[in-house]
């Protein structure tokens, strides 16, 4: 059985995307850890001599008791979506996120995250912020991140960029198991540079590759790499959109104020990272 780990902290975007962690563990057959972390406040005990551990044990009481009030909640939101038959079982954890979702990942034996963002007006400072920068580029599972506007819909087309390097092919088997899973195609873009590396054999070799699978390949000449992406996203109406985590600079690019004009509702979908190592 697979193994996700759905961390959160109770708010309204987290809440949103448990929904979607839950769908996702009922599509791959799978189960939900619940992991609510917290950092308490360092005191200079020299103005504390007496009573410093009692506020400390206070403050790990009230996270405590916050945790227990929240999780029926959750629970309750899986009934109402009638995935009440997903397993869950919960970790409260003091410390930094992401010395936590790396620590569970180990313990836990993770196979997935899925965790909650800002949505489409934040997937700058998302992928660039310490905390989930450093998510995406030190974990070693797959990472479905969930705007806050992404409304969970059954997964048709997975959107897959590629350059038809080694590392792209590893990782698009990856999502061909979850495509079959959900009945769904994936649509693979590459977008072929004046100056690509990239011959017509090579392309050849991967077409004739998968030409048993749920696959398409979309080959668009174009020097304006970005926005040929949000295009594709938009009107081969992408439900997920895939990436390797060494493209994290594309999403700092596409969310600039002169694309930003370009994208409607239909771009607040997930994002699924994948790291792949040499």
């Amino acid at each position: 059985m697979k193994r996700i780990l759905f961390p959160t902290d109770f708010s309204e975007t987290a809440n949103n995307a448990f929904i979607h962690a839950l769908e996702f563990a009922k599509l791959v057959q799978g189960e939900l850890i619940l992991l609510h972390t917290f950092e308490m406040p360092v005191f200079d005990n020299q103005y504390f001599p007496e009573n410093y551990m009692v506020i400390y044990d206070s403050m790990q009481l009230s996270q405590f008791d916050m945790f227990k009030d929240e999780i029926p909640k959750l629970r309750a939101i899986a009934e109402q979506h009638h995935l009440d038959k997903i397993k869950m079982t919960h970790r409260l954890m003091d410390g930094s996120l992401l010395f936590n979702i790396e620590k569970s990942i180990k313990e836990d034996k993770i196979d997935y995250v899925v965790m909650g963002t800002a949505g489409a007006t934040s997937w700058t400072s998302f992928f660039t912020g310490t905390n989930t920068a450093n998510v995406l580029t030190d974990i070693d599972v797959p990472l479905l991140s969930v705007p806050a506007e992404a409304k969970y819909q059954k997964i048709h087309n997975i959107g897959f960029t590629t350059r038809f390097r080694s590392k792209d092919k590893k990782a698009l088997k990856q999502v061909i198991k979850i495509a079959k899973l959900a009945g769904a195609r994936v649509k693979c873009l590459y977008v072929k540079t004046s100056d690509a590396d990239v011959d017509e054999k090579t392309i050849k070799k991967w077409e004739t590759k998968f030409e048993n699978e749920p696959v398409e390949f979309y080959i668009v000449n174009s020097d304006e790499v970005k926005e040929t992406i949000v295009d594709f996203i938009m009107y081969k109406e992408i439900d997920i959109l895939t990436m390797l985590t060494y493209k994290r600079g594309f999403f700092e690019g596409i969310m600039n104020p002169s694309l930003t004009k370009k994208l409607t509702k239909n771009f607040e979908i997930p994002i699924l990272s994948i790291t792949i190592k040499p």
